[in-house]
């Protein structure tokens, strides 16, 4: 039976062939596999992807030893921590790490030169009862941009490219970052849904932060960084702003597309600490799935609360939930 491969996957094959880096290989193993059409044509195809994957997991557990592929670089791949992982890229002196610090427990070098961040930097940031984490990263231009950087921004859930839009060059900085991440097949988008057949490519979700925007007196740089970049959602933020760091924050969790759902031992008051995350349409048994597999086989049915609900409302496991419900198991 023939596998009937579609043109993409033999784009994509050629690219993995060529790839060196351990953690963007298996990257794309993994989209190979998913692209790959499910019949018994692609039985075999299927057995001999997800024994590459295998090794090229064991490859990076290992550290990249005896593989044959160049070692992969230490700060290429960051694991992730709490309800997601968001990376801040932008040009030099545009006030990623002078962000990081203000939003987080990390002290980043901030300097008053460019390229002061030589290495990623990590920090956890609270959203109400949420931890999310930043990273922070050396600037990109043209002749300064670490190799490894592309790999960290393929593997964030959110990209925030931060611009200062007191500076006067501020486009020209925006432009070339767009520029050089799409020669990486980097794409920054709102809506990463809206994929092209292009495998290769990978689609991030965006936002830009208006840095400095209580420098830019004048407001005309802010104008102009939203007339120019409508598709985008533009946050203006300062670190001197409290207000503006809060609604920062809230539009990030947004473009997570997540929610947070509490729970409640029955009798007892819930706790609003340590939500259990799902994605937006999550439903009753995915949240009980989330605490332990065999849990969710046995649940009965559980009671929700939350806005627009009666208070303790019986549903059943497929009930989807809302952002903020509260949910009592019974099994």
């Amino acid at each position: 039976m023939p596998a009937n491969l579609p043109p993409q996957y033999y784009a994509l094959e050629k690219e993995f062939n060529k790839e060196t880096d351990l953690h963007e290989k298996l990257r794309m193993a993994q989209e190979l596999l998913t692209i790959m059409p499910k019949h018994k044509g692609t039985d075999k195809l299927q057995a001999e992807m997800k024994a590459k994957i295998s090794k090229l997991k064991k490859q990076i557990d290992d550290g990249g030893k005896k593989s044959g592929i160049r070692h992969a670089d230490p700060h290429s791949h960051i694991d992730k921590e709490g309800a997601g992982q968001i990376i801040l890229i932008g040009p030099p002196n545009s006030g990623k790490s002078s962000l990081l610090e203000s939003l987080t427990n990390a002290k980043p070098l901030i300097a008053d030169y460019p390229f002061a961040t030589r290495e990623p930097m990590t920090g956890m940031m609270f959203y109400e009862t949420v931890h999310l984490q930043l990273i922070d990263t050396p600037a990109i231009s043209d002749d300064q941009t670490p190799p490894y950087l592309p790999n960290l921004i393929r593997q964030a859930d959110i990209v925030v490219l931060i611009c200062d839009i007191s500076a006067d060059n501020f486009e020209d900085c925006i432009r070339e970052a767009i520029d050089y991440l799409g020669q990486k097949n980097i794409i920054l988008t709102s809506n990463p849904v809206a994929q092209g057949d292009d495998t290769r490519m990978v689609y991030k979700k965006t936002i830009i932060a208006a840095n400095k925007y209580l420098e830019d007196e004048s407001g005309q740089g802010l104008e102009e960084l939203r007339k120019k970049h409508t598709d985008f959602i533009i946050v203006p933020v300062s670190i001197l702003d409290d207000e503006s760091l809060n609604k920062f924050k809230t539009e990030i969790f947004r473009a997570l597309n997540i929610i947070r759902v509490y729970t409640k031992r029955i009798g007892h008051e819930v706790e609003f600490v340590d939500p259990i995350i799902l994605p937006v349409g999550g439903t009753v048994e995915d949240a009980a799935v989330m605490l332990h597999k065999d849990f969710a086989y046995k649940l009965q049915f559980a009671k929700v609360w939350g806005k627009g609900k009666f208070e303790g409302q019986r549903v059943k496991n497929s009930y989807t939930l809302s952002d903020g419900d509260i949910i009592e198991f019974h099994i």
